[in-house]
């Protein structure tokens, strides 16, 4: 047999499986004695109505005026006769009997005392020394009767009682259960972020050390995670004056050496310090992203930073491929500004290096809050796009780039609770790539009216 996972069934199964047998064992004991107790009873009654009769006999015989006769004794009235006697004298002929009495149940006299055969239950007695002897007799089936009709009485409560019994212990396992139900259902609404301890101070005395171990690991788990973003966060923070000092003495190299392959070297160690100077930066935006706080208590028009993020990557590429769309009335949010700065900016470099380099970069901003980024460009395999989120991973490995911007952008949308969605190609084409990520926002609805482009 194969018992259910569930703790709360095998709780109630168990517990009412031990309650039904030991209620049909008590009930079978019971049935038991009560029978030994009947047949002391009836056993007792039947010997006192011999003992009762035979005087009674014994003088209707003696004052008989025609001895040897048979006599019935006719009822008063009809009814169920249960116990039945004989009179016989000593030859064994039958002077009295009970109007129901059948001489071929009643064995020959042999003494006082019990006996039964296949049918009956009797009880003989003799008086007069010996002369005149009555046996009384009572059906077996008449004892059986009444233990079927005691067994019934026992056994049918059963049916009633064991059923309210097995739902109030259902009750009570789904009762005492209540605490562990609740605690589970803390965890399950709890984001992937949160480490925080779950409150367990309602819990069994059996299931709080099992909390109060996960609540510790969970802590040790916290503690991992702040240690490791704060390594990330403290390293490349101290890798920036560094960095920019290198490249500081890279480009003045450059500009005072006239040889040119000491200008060429000069050029790749500025390249080379330049791309760790953006890692470095993407690696502060992840330690942001999965550190920081991302929602403010108060909401702002995110359409403004928006604007100036766009604005500001359009001054540093010059290269007119950016358009901003943006609706006509406020997009409010309690996104932190910083946070959707890193979020927007990621976005639009990522299509700027990825995508066709002659094809503009469209940012829509709805006033539903869902920010969209598109450009054009081959379409890239689903595959690909499933492991794009993941950390240093790039859909083309001759691209430049860190692999860190949309993973950046999906811790950020995974800490407001919201998800990065990736799609290529473009809805309703045949080519290009778009990402979006529904701010949070409860801004009205309008339409996307102003239209901005850099040449």
């Amino acid at each position: 047999m194969m018992w259910p996972s569930s703790l709360q069934v095998r709780l109630g199964l168990s517990l009412g499986l031990v309650l039904t047998i030991l209620w049909l064992a008590a009930a079978t004991v019971t049935a038991v004695i009560v029978r030994g107790e009947m047949d002391e009873v009836f056993d007792s009654a039947l010997r006192e109505t011999a003992e009762r009769i035979l005087p009674l006999a014994v003088t209707d015989i003696v004052g008989r005026e025609d001895q040897g006769v048979t006599q019935r004794l006719a009822p008063i009235r009809e009814h169920d006769e249960f116990f039945t006697y004989i009179a016989r004298d000593a030859e064994g002929r039958i002077l009295l009997q009970s109007h129901a009495a059948d001489p071929a149940v009643f064995p020959p006299y042999d003494g006082p005392g019990f006996g039964q055969n296949a049918t009956h239950r009797l009880y003989s007695d003799a008086a007069l020394q010996g002369t005149i002897s009555i046996t009384v007799a009572e059906p077996l089936a008449h004892r059986a009767s009444v233990a079927r009709e005691i067994q019934m009485s026992l056994g049918l409560p059963l049916l009633v009682v064991l059923p309210l019994a097995l739902a109030s212990i259902i009750l009570a396992v789904r009762f005492s259960l209540a605490p562990l139900h609740r605690f589970r259902t803390r965890l399950e609404a709890r984001g992937v972020r949160d480490l925080s301890e779950v409150p367990a101070a309602d819990l069994p005395t059996e299931i709080g050390p099992l909390a109060a171990t996960l609540n510790s690991l969970l802590a040790r788990l916290r503690d991992a995670f702040e240690a490791e973003r704060s390594f990330a966060a403290n390293a490349a923070h101290e890798l920036r004056t560094p960095l920019a000092g290198a490249i500081a003495q890279a480009q003045r190299l450059r500009s005072e050496t006239k040889d040119p392959t000491i200008d060429a070297r000069a050029a790749e160690i500025e390249a080379t310090l330049k791309r760790l100077a953006r890692l470095s930066e993407r690696l502060l935006q992840l330690a942001r992203a999965e550190g920081g706080r991302l929602r403010m208590d108060q909401s702002a028009d995110v359409r403004t930073i928006t604007r100036v993020v766009v604005e500001d990557i359009a001054r540093s590429t010059e290269n007119g491929r950016l358009m901003l769309n943006l609706p006509d009335t406020p997009v409010l949010s309690d996104i932190d500004p910083d946070a959707l700065g890193i979020l927007c900016r990621n976005l639009v470099e990522n299509a700027l290096r990825h995508g066709a380099q002659n094809a503009p970069v469209e940012v829509t901003l709805t006033s539903d809050g869902q920010l969209i980024v598109a450009n054009e460009g081959p379409a890239v395999a689903t595959q690909t796009l499933e492991r794009l989120t993941g950390r240093f991973e790039r859909a083309d490995a001759k691209t430049d780039g860190s692999g860190l911007g949309l993973a950046i952008v999906s811790a950020i949308a995974e800490r407001i609770e919201t998800s990065l969605l990736l799609q290529s190609p473009r809805p309703g084409e045949t080519s290009g790539f778009q990402a979006s990520v529904r701010l949070p926002t409860d801004a009205p609805n309008a339409h996307v009216k102003d239209r901005e482009h850099w040449p």
